[in-house]
């Protein structure tokens, strides 16, 4: 099972915004998913980015694939880099 981390879209027409979430690759886009992990709104200036990083880490090092938009939304909130520089010490607590 290819497990990715994605943007699911809510709200109105021309009034979107996403919540960021863990998903099987084979659900649709606003189908089931397994677990939310934060919210994206991307019409207020700036954007809101809401990202819970614990959650986010640990499926990062369950080896969760991050989307294209979802991997930028991570490096703008600062939980990319945190996992990068912690790989070592989260895949551990993975495996135990």
């Amino acid at each position: 099972m290819a497990v990715r981390i994605r943007l699911s879209r809510a709200g109105a027409k021309k009034r979107p915004f996403y919540h960021v979430v863990v998903a099987d690759s084979r659900m649709p886009r606003d189908g089931r998913f397994i677990e939310l992990v934060g919210r994206y709104n991307p019409l207020p200036d700036p954007s809101f980015i809401e990202i819970d990083a614990e959650k986010a880490i640990k499926w990062l090092a369950k080896g969760a694939q991050p989307s294209r938009t979802v991997e930028h939304l991570l490096k703008i909130s600062g939980v990319r880099q945190e996992f990068d520089a912690n790989k070592k010490k989260y895949l551990q607590e993975v495996s135990a």
